[in-house]
């Protein structure tokens, strides 16, 4: 996200400002090596360099603290509006607590919470940030596969309507594989395989997601996931009963009309050419529907590719929200009734700080 920020313009451009990150495991030098070089991504797009305990982007310095634990750092020293956590490692309201009590006044988490009832509200961009009225305190940007298939699954029930659906998310690895087997601690054997070897099945929430942000479809989409040997960017396989006969360029028209005008347009993209997966490595957008893979069985069984960034189009989307919440919680501090706001929250940089995984994780 902090690369995000600096490719958008930075502080001038979008009004955010990291002020801090907290990293528990890697040293300063570390960060900030590999702030400035990513094997995915490239190198950073700005000046980075280390000045005692601070990281400098572009001369601008962010504090960098090394907590182990969600309440040792003084949030509110940092005076901070947004407090972006990227641990994946609060699920529940106690178990991010502790950050709210540490000063943080507001926190958005880079994953689903247990259930609807953790957490203020479950944001995909595109489809209900409008919700957030600013008083909010604890949001969850739900997950890179939920930001995909969301908005192409909201398109399609109001054009053609859905009966049911099987989803099977093709998903690049992630850092909490090993590279050669080993032991994994979750309770699932095969997640012990070396991740560049096999294709490897796991579990997914992506069926509660989707029942969350989209009740109407509750209970009629089964998902499932495999991790594939790949660095960056995954796909999903959708497979759909509609509710009418259709053919693949009606699907495709309304789609491609999608991707193009209305609320959906720079986060939802359409294109026909014989892609392949890297094509779409630092692609922003939030799903990319590939029309030339689309295909229609007996009329109403549909099945669509669904390609996405996992890393950076859910880092622009973190991003769209936080500055939606943001702007929306300055208008709600302006009301009368909440004159006594902090005016730290009105102002035109709104601060944030971050709470990071392991150097290297993906999303």
């Amino acid at each position: 996200m902090l690369r995000a920020l600096t490719e958008r313009g930075g502080p001038a451009a979008t009004g955010l400002r990291v002020v801090a990150i907290n990293e528990p495991a890697a040293d300063p030098a570390s960060i900030e090596y590999l702030t400035r070089f990513d094997s995915t991504h490239g190198r950073f797009p700005g000046r980075v360099a280390l000045d005692g305990g601070r990281l400098l982007i572009d001369g601008e310095p962010l504090r960098l603290h090394h907590a182990a634990t969600p309440g040792a750092i003084d949030w509110a020293a940092e005076d901070i509006d947004l407090l972006l956590d990227c641990s994946g490692s609060f699920s529940t309201r106690a178990a991010a607590a502790p950050l709210f009590a540490a000063g943080a006044p507001r926190v958005l988490v880079s994953q689903p919470m247990a259930s609807a009832a953790e957490v203020d509200a479950t944001v995909v961009y595109g489809i209900n940030h409008l919700a957030l009225g600013g008083r909010e305190r604890l949001v969850s940007n739900a997950s890179c596969t939920t930001n995909c298939i969301v908005p192409v699954l909201a398109v399609l029930d109001a054009a053609f309507g859905i009966e049911s659906g099987c989803i099977t998310t093709l998903h690049s690895v992630m850092n909490d594989q090993p590279l050669i087997d080993g032991w994994h601690h979750a309770d699932d054997l095969r997640r012990t395989r070396s991740a560049m070897q096999s294709m490897i099945p796991v579990a997914t929430g992506l069926a509660r997601g989707i029942d969350r942000l989209l009740p109407g479809l509750a209970g009629r989409i089964v998902t499932k996931a495999v991790r594939v040997p790949t660095l960056n960017v995954s796909a999903l396989d959708t497979v759909l009963m509609l509710a009418r006969d259709v053919d693949a360029a009606a699907v495709n028209a309304v789609l491609r009309a999608a991707a193009e005008a209305g609320p959906l347009a720079g986060l939802l993209a359409y294109t026909e050419l014989p892609h392949a997966s890297c094509d779409f490595n630092h692609d922003p957008h939030s799903v990319v529907v590939d029309g030339s893979l689309t295909h229609v069985a007996g009329r109403r069984l549909l099945g669509l590719m669904l390609w996405f960034d996992n890393e950076w189009g859910f880092a622009q989307r973190m991003l769209d929200t936080a500055g939606h919440w943001l702007a929306r919680a300055a208008s709600a501090a302006a009301l009368p009734d909440t004159a006594s706001a902090s005016s730290s929250h009105s102002s035109p940089s709104s601060r944030s700080s971050a709470t990071l995984p392991p150097a290297g994780n993906s999303r």
